[in-house]
This record gives structure tokens, C-alpha cells and sequence, in this order.
């Protein structure tokens, strides 16, 4: 796993986007399609707005999944990321293929099945994920489960990942967060061929510095990452303000681009 440290989320974004699009753009030449996870959420913004500006990309030839889901929120909501999906990715580019989590749906776990048939069926090229405040990756939060095979499971969301989405201002008060969730499991995640996960600001630090410094742990969920092949975490300063000195001591920086970058493993 490749870590990647810059200035700031918008010198970030930018640079967490040219790598994205590059990916894209090969999977369609090599393939003739590409096919993407996408997460949403208030950190994604920057890149997501660089990602869907890039050059080059045919977005009728690329296909998209999001991560997860609240059970029982409508798409009307303004915390609903199946809304998020649609204004920050689909409306920009005008793809026509993706597949949404209907989380307000009778039946959400029969909804979970029908999307992860899809999903399964095709490995994805390229993931991209954000990091939770209590390290969690999609929904999963500690303690994730890192053994399902299922692509899509129903989980139950803790205090601080609810308490996450209140400080973000999507809710007025915990008590409006859903307690539940559909969320793409941690093996599924990993069954990408490219991770790419950017993590801005001071409110991951703490996260980042529990998946990237202790073991690779279910009550660090992010940590499995450092078990995939090609992944990349893109920090800004402040999130990466509480690396140790052992990770800091490794950061070399490129002449190229001036960012500090260091790899990491399980």
C-alpha cells in the first residue's frame, strides 16, 4: 500500500483524480468499459470535482457502484448517498450505467442481494474509498467482519460513525441517523484491481494512525488495505499530522510532484 501525503485537500483531490482518471481511461482502451465503486461523502468532494472535469474520459463507457447505504433514508434526504452519488458523479458526467442502493426499500436485504449479484459479477478496476473517523471503510465499522464473502451485508452502525455524519451536518442530531446500513463488505472492497483512498482533514488523523501504524485489525477496519496489491492513500498534513516517526522517516519526496509518498505493508 502506497501512502501519499500533500499540502492540502485541494492539491489532493487534484492529484487522487489524475490517478483515478488514468485508470478509467485504460480500463476502456483495454476493455472497452470500465467499471468503478464510488464513495460520497463531504470528503470526496475536491476529488470528485477533479474527477469528473478530467480529460479524456468516455463516462457512457464506464459503470458505477457506491459503497453504502442508510436503511430506511429516501433519496430526498440530503444525508442519502445514493443523492450524493447522483449530484456528484452521475448528473456531472451523464453516466447512464450505475446501480443504486435502494436502502428505503421494503426489503433492504433483498435489495443488498440484487446489488451485489450485479456487483460480483464483474471484478471492479478501480475502488475509491474514504476513511471513516473510527476507521471504518464503507460501513464497516469496528469490529468489521474481514471473513464474508457476501459483496453487500447489513450492518449496524456505531456511536461514532453516527455521531460522524452529525458533525458533518448532514443530520441536526443523532437521533435522526439511521442505526443501520447497507454496506460493501471488506473483502468485496478488496476484490478491486485498484484502491484509491483519499482522507482529508484533522478529523481522520486518529483513524489514520490506528490503520497505518498498529496491526491489521477488524477494530481498524481500514488497516486491510495494506493487504491489497495496488492501493493508494492520499492524506493531506493534518490527517497525517499523527503518523509516528517510523512512517515519517519514510516519507520520500518526489521531484516530480513535491508530494510525500511512503509505502506501507500488512
Amino acid at each position: 500500500m502506497l501512502i501519499k501525503v500533500f499540502n492540502d485537500r485541494a492539491v489532493l483531490g487534484q492529484a487522487a483524480a489524475e490517478q483515478a482518471a488514468e485508470a478509467i481511461r485504460r480500463a476502456i482502451v483495454e476493455r472497452g468499459h470500465a467499471r468503478i465503486i464510488a464513495a460520497t461523502a463531504a470528503s470526496q468532494f475536491e476529488f470528485l470535482d477533479a474527477l469528473t472535469t478530467a480529460p479524456g474520459i468516455d463516462w457512457s463507457k464506464v459503470e458505477a457502484f457506491h459503497l453504502d447505504e442508510y436503511i430506511g433514508l429516501p433519496v430526498s434526504h440530503p444525508g442519502s448517498f445514493r443523492r450524493m452519488l447522483l449530484e456528484q458523479l452521475v448528473q456531472k458526467t451523464g453516466i447512464t450505467n450505475y446501480q443504486l442502493l435502494e436502502g428505503d426499500a421494503a426489503d433492504p436485504g433483498e435489495a443488498a442481494q440484487h446489488a451485489g449479484q450485479q456487483l460480483a459479477s464483474i471484478p471492479a478496476d478501480i475502488a475509491f474509498l474514504g476513511i471513516g473517523e473510527n476507521g471504518h471503510i464503507a460501513f464497516n465499522d469496528p469490529p468489521a467482519d474481514f471473513e464474508t464473502e457476501e459483496p453487500y451485508i447489513i450492518v449496524n452502525l456505531d456511536e461514532a460513525c453516527r455521531q460522524q455524519q452529525v458533525g458533518e451536518a448532514w443530520f441536526a442530531d443523532i437521533s435522526q441517523v439511521p442505526k443501520r446500513a447497507i454496506s460493501m463488505s471488506a473483502r468485496q472492497i478488496l476484490k478491486a484491481k485498484e484502491i484509491l483512498a483519499v482522507v482529508p482533514g484533522p478529523r481522520k488523523a486518529h483513524a489514520v494512525k490506528a490503520c497505518f501504524e498498529g496491526a491489521v485489525s477488524p477494530m481498524a477496519p481500514a488497516s486491510i488495505l495494506r493487504t491489497h496489491p495496488n492501493a493508494t492513500v492520499y492524506l493531506d498534513k493534518s490527517s497525517a499530522s499523527l503518523l509516528g516517526p517510523a512512517l515519517q522517516n519514510g516519507l520520500n519526496r518526489s521531484s516530480l510532484t513535491g508530494e510525500l509518498q511512503v509505502t506501507v505493508g500488512p
